[in-house]
Order: structure tokens, then sequence, then C-alpha cells
């Protein structure tokens, strides 16, 4: 079933049964127009994704280098994990094979994390340009959650294996004013593990979602946790796939480059 996989409509994401993690990997492309392959036989996506397509962008995750030889190679490096691109084999792959390095996220990045992740890179790749840029927050409701008590919701995989304590929603909270109230009192069944197997989580609830059952935790444990609202900081419309009792907003977040321009001349 997984084999090569064709997402171009949201009802793409029912019949392959996609979870949180895939859906939040596939949905914003989705919602922009864009076509995605996924699955497990590299040869048999490229050849299909080549019969539609003029250009064709290989997103490898943090797991994964192109099965392919790119014409053009960036990766992305993040600024909250100062270190990671060389602790973990797939990410110093990335950074050694990239013709650009992208920093993003540098607005909301501890001081001095990107002059330190700058040096890194100098080391490993030091002939690779790099393109620094921000991660800007959008909250539409801002009134629905300015200075009330809400629970922060984040991506998943960015909290638990790959080691934030906070995301999106817990940045967007901040800024507005909010008391983020600690989840752990109220975790529930699977996602009660999670925080069992990850004890850096204390401020925010990660959006999990493995299976029915991860699932149906996921929406109890929201649920029962008092607050005033839910600020929802994942890529996907999490309101759209679990029935959340309390009022809740999104957190939606747009690349914006330090110097205007290097990325599209990059491509182009």
């Amino acid at each position: 079933m997984q084999r090569c996989q064709r997402f171009a409509k949201e009802e793409d994401l029912v019949k392959y049964q996609c979870t949180i993690e895939e859906r939040e990997e596939y949905e914003p492309h989705i919602a922009r127009g864009m076509v995605i392959y996924a699955g497990i036989d590299y040869e048999q996506i490229l050849r299909e994704a080549e019969k539609e397509a003029d250009i064709i962008l290989w997103d490898g995750g943090n797991n994964d280098w192109a099965f392919f030889k790119p014409d053009l190679y960036f990766t992305v490096v993040d600024p909250h994990r100062v270190g990671h691109e060389t602790k973990f084999y797939p990410g110093e792959v990335n950074v050694k094979l990239a013709d650009y390095l992208v920093i993003n996220k540098e607005d909301s990045a501890p001081a001095g994390n990107v002059e330190q992740l700058v040096k890194n890179l100098s080391k490993i790749a030091p002939k690779v340009p790099v393109i620094h840029a921000d991660s800007k927050l959008t909250v539409k409701d801002v009134a629905a959650i300015k200075g009330k008590r809400v629970l922060c919701v984040d991506d998943g995989p960015t909290i638990t294996h790959g080691y934030c304590s906070t995301g999106a929603a817990w940045f967007a909270a901040k800024s507005h004013g909010c008391t983020i109230v600690d989840p752990r009192p109220f975790v529930e069944g699977e996602i009660a593990s999670a925080f069992e197997v990850y004890p850096h989580l204390d401020k925010v609830l990660p959006a999990l979602g493995y299976g029915e059952r991860q699932l149906a935790d996921l929406e109890k444990t929201i649920n029962g946790i008092d607050c005033d609202a839910v600020v929802i900081g994942t890529p996907i419309d999490l309101a759209r796939i679990l029935k959340i009792t309390k009022p809740s907003v999104r957190v939606t977040y747009s690349f914006k480059e330090s110097e205007g321009g290097k990325l599209t001349e990059m491509v182009q």
C-alpha cells in the first residue's frame, strides 16, 4: 500500500490512512496546490513524479539524504538544536553534501546559538554558503488567547525525538501574554507514556497520532485539561481530525530571509 503513494487532495490522506506525522508532512503542500509522492519504492516514485512535473523537490526530512543525485542540494539547520549537525549521522551527511545551508528560526533562537551554529558549520562545511532567515509566527485570532490560560500543542516529532522542549504554539502563546498550562497532570494513556519516554517534555503537549488509540488518547487529554483555550502549533489543522471541545487557535509560520532574495536566486 505504501510502495508509491500520490497525494493531491485531502481525501488522499484518508485513503492512505495517514498518521498525524504524515499529515504534517503532506497537508501543507496539498493546501498550496502541490502534488506529493511518498512511499518506499524510490525508483517508482521518481519515475511517476517525472511524468507530471518539470521540477522535483526531494524532502528527506532529518532522516535521509536524497536517493537520487539532485541538481541543487540545500540543507536547513535549526538553531534551537545546535550540535545536532554533528551529533546525528544523517544530519552531518546532509550538511556536507549541501550546496547551500539555510538557518531558519533565528528570531526565536536563544542568544548566541546562531553564532555558535555558524562556527560549527564552518568546521565541517567551510565552503558552503549560509542563508539566514526567521520563521514568522501568525495567530489568526489573537483575542481568543491574549492573556488567557492556554494549552500548547506542538509538532510531535519535533518535541519528542527531535529533543525540542517547545514549538511554535509555545512561542506564540508567550508573545501574547498567555499563562501556559502544564499538561503533565492531565495526560492519558499512550500520551502519558510519551512523557515517561521523553522527560524533557513539560511545557507543551506533543501532537502524537500513530494509530486510532493514540489519537483517542490525544483527544481525551486535550479535552480534559483545565484551560481557557488551546493553541495549536502543528503544521496541520488538528481540529479537523480531533473533536476539541474548547476554543482553539492555529499558529502558522512563514519563512523570511534576513537578506531577501538569496533563496530565490539560489533556486533560479
